[in-house]
């Protein structure tokens, strides 16, 4: 199986289609046992029209269509930002065995960040986590989003 930071560098690829489209730039793929990459997404919201589309959310889809099944026992979801509580509750139902991530979310993130849901004693299942993975690139990316957007907004006031 490859690398963690392989791994990852495909969710980046996948942030960089979000980024293409005009959606904050997060990116997810899902990983099955044998090291290959079975559903991949991108945050789409504001073109989907679908508070849900976040990247995790779009991956997970991808990867039970895939299957054939929702749960995805045994797989590992990369993902460039700590994921939000939605995220975190679509990923113990999914059954994943784990998840990895870029950066932390200090305002929304449920990993580690605001709380550990992954953590909480009345779930029958338990995801292994591991963040922090090319943290450095996946945070200049999302900063440099919004450092683009308050720049375009102040340039229309």
């Amino acid at each position: 199986m490859r690398s963690d930071e392989y791994y990852m560098h495909r969710a980046i690829d996948q942030a960089h289609l979000a980024l293409a489209e005009g959606e904050v730039p997060v990116g997810a793929v899902v990983v099955d046992p044998q090291g290959e990459i079975i559903g991949t997404g991108y945050n789409a919201p504001v073109a989907d029209h679908d508070p849900s589309a976040h990247a995790e959310i779009m991956a997970l889809r991808d990867a039970g269509k895939r299957l054939g099944n929702y749960r995805l026992d045994g797989c590992t979801l990369f993902v460039t930002l700590e994921p939000c509580l939605m995220c975190t509750g679509a990923m113990i139902h999914a059954r994943l065995m784990r998840v990895v991530y870029g950066a932390t979310e200090p305002h929304t993130g449920m990993v580690e960040s605001k709380a550990n849901l992954f953590a909480q004693p009345w779930f029958n299942h338990r995801v292994e986590v591991q963040g922090g993975v090319l943290a450095g690139r996946t945070s200049r990316l999302l900063t440099n989003f919004f450092a683009q957007r308050r720049h375009s907004s102040a340039g229309e006031a």
